[in-house]
């Protein structure tokens, strides 16, 4: 007696991706809500440095000052006039915000006094001028 039964077909063994993808996504998403975002301004400066230069905790007004005297806030170039619009609008948000002035060492010293001035008539309760420590 044969008795020829019909066998079953084998699955293909092989790895379900459709939960990895979803720990891959929980992963990212993880990453991306608890790292912290850098705001800059944009634009590379080399800063001096300073013995005192201290590290700040708030989220300040960030101002660039490149070597070719180009003013820049929220990674765009603005003018002396815009500037101190941009900043009144962003105390008018926050009145508590610092500016802090972010000057290249081969910058010209009348453009800072400028901005420092801007800062000052837009009513910046405080400018700091950023150094690297040495």
């Amino acid at each position: 007696m044969n008795f020829n039964l019909p066998r079953k077909k084998q699955k293909d063994m092989g790895i379900d991706m459709g939960p990895l993808m979803d720990i891959v996504f929980i992963l990212l998403i993880f990453f991306v809500v608890t790292s912290s975002f850098t705001r800059e301004t944009g634009v590379d400066v080399t800063k001096p440095q300073a013995q005192s230069a201290s590290q700040l905790e708030k989220e300040n007004l960030l101002i660039a000052i490149t070597r070719e005297g180009t003013i820049h806030i929220n990674e765009r170039q603005v003018d002396l006039a815009s500037l101190q619009d941009i900043l009144k609008q962003s105390l008018a948000k926050t009145p508590d915000r610092e500016a802090v002035i972010i000057a290249d060492k081969g910058s010209e010293t009348g453009v800072l006094v400028q901005v420092i001035d801007a800062c000052n008539l837009s009513g910046v309760k405080k400018v700091s001028i950023a150094a690297q420590a040495e």
